[in-house]
């Protein structure tokens, strides 16, 4: 089942999620790399030089995700500024004003 708004799909079940106590801000599609990754850096004592192969899989994901976001947003923002052009257009100042008593 994919999330809305993204192509990824969910991997990590909330099961899985809540067993492994992934906090509620990071589960989301990359949650599944998250969960293998906290699991190395307790086993490792949380040194950086540790579990780096784990580290750019997610980090990766989470890029990925961002840029995903971004283009639709500016996806988003271009059709509003195309709305926007054609109002204007459609709502020229006339050459003869109305007044009021006319």
């Amino acid at each position: 089942m994919a999330a809305e708004g993204t192509s990824k799909e969910m991997i990590a079940t909330q099961a899985e999620m809540v067993e492994a106590r992934v906090p509620l801000p990071y589960r989301d599609q990359c949650a599944h790399l998250l969960i293998p990754l906290n699991k190395c850096r307790q086993a490792e004592f949380y040194l950086p030089w540790k579990c780096e192969n784990e580290r750019h899989s997610y980090e990766k994901c989470e890029y990925e995700l961002v840029m995903e976001r971004m283009l639709q947003m500016q996806k988003i923002r271009e059709e509003e500024a195309k709305l926007k052009q054609t109002k204007k257009k459609g709502q020229s100042i006339p050459l003869i004003p109305n007044t009021a008593n006319a």
